[in-house]
């Protein structure tokens, strides 16, 4: 039996590293011969997600067509958040939440996208389709991967099931979701030894946003100012990246985990789209979006259809 490649996006959060490896398990289980991998490095909240719960990460690989002829997406489905030869393997299945945009297959495939707040809510109901146990480990894994994409349950993108699902993985992990969510999410919001490269690569998507190409990179933090007294660094290394991917506008948001704001520091050709889109004036490139904390239901639509009417 060949192998599958089981992984989610480049730059990978701990939804992404968690669904993969919650997945080749659950496809494991029903006999295919699955492995997860990542395209990007392991993030501080996620390597806190996998030592608590002694999983190991899954290995690095840069591209994925010398090593299998099929895969499958979790937590993506945009090609330029996929692997790079991404168009030289089948694509078998796709499990996400996000948008569906720049994606299209010759074969068909097995697709299953729903507008909850993470990947691994919807993996806790497979496992349940098809009457799998779950691990420990696995429930743990999952539980970080919603606490994560959810923001402790106070993002807007978080939903009744999300923290059903939540309860239910932490009740089978053995710990208190509460508790050990915000201590991940701290771990996660540690910045202090990450370069200004690594922090505007650690959580960044590119998007299509119409006719403009645009990149969205997150971060979380406990005081956003400490990562704003770099901004002038933030910056060289933001020009770098505009000019070498000829981007149209990259938005760097900095996100209080504590108080539920965020922080916008924009360059770029377009970055009116973002006064425009969010009412504010930007002052030395940046300003606060009070309230939004949600990268998927709250910057990227409202980005995206301020561009194309631009």
């Amino acid at each position: 039996m060949e192998k599958v490649l089981i992984f989610g996006h480049k730059n990978p959060d701990t939804d992404t590293i968690c669904s993969a490896l919650v997945y080749a398990d659950l496809k494991t289980q029903l006999g295919m011969n699955a492995e997860p991998v990542r395209l990007g490095e392991i993030n501080g909240e996620t390597q806190y997600a996998l030592d608590h719960f002694k999983v190991e990460a899954p290995r690095f690989v840069e591209k994925v067509a010398a090593e299998a002829k099929e895969v499958i997406l979790v937590d993506h489905n945009e090609r330029q958040q996929s692997a790079d030869d991404i168009d030289e393997v089948r694509v078998l299945e796709v499990i996400d939440h996000h948008r569906i945009a720049n994606f299209e297959t010759s074969d068909p495939l097995y697709y299953r996208a729903e507008p909850v707040g993470c990947t691994a809510t919807i993996l806790n109901k497979i496992y349940k389709e098809k009457g799998l146990s779950i691990s420990k480990e696995m429930a743990g894994l999952m539980l970080s991967a919603i606490i994560s994409d959810s923001l402790l349950f106070k993002s807007p993108t978080c939903t009744d099931e999300d923290v059903e699902a939540a309860r239910e993985l932490a009740e089978i992990a053995g710990v208190d979701a509460d508790e050990y969510g915000l201590e991940m999410l701290k771990a996660g919001a540690s910045l202090g030894d990450k370069t200004s490269a690594d922090l505007i690569s650690l959580d960044a998507k590119e998007f299509q946003m119409g006719s403009y190409k645009v990149e969205v990179a997150q971060v979380n933090a406990v005081d956003t100012d400490e990562v704003l007294q770099r901004q002038g660094e933030l910056e060289e290394a933001i020009s770098k990246t505009i000019s070498e991917k000829d981007l149209d506008l990259f938005l760097f948001v900095t996100t209080d985990i504590l108080n539920s704001d965020s922080v916008a520091l924009a360059l770029g050709e377009k970055t009116e789209a973002v006064e425009k889109a969010y009412d504010v004036k930007l002052n030395n490139n940046t300003a606060v979006l009070k309230g939004v904390v949600s990268r998927k239901k709250q910057i990227v639509p409202v980005l995206t259809d301020t561009l194309k009417n631009m």
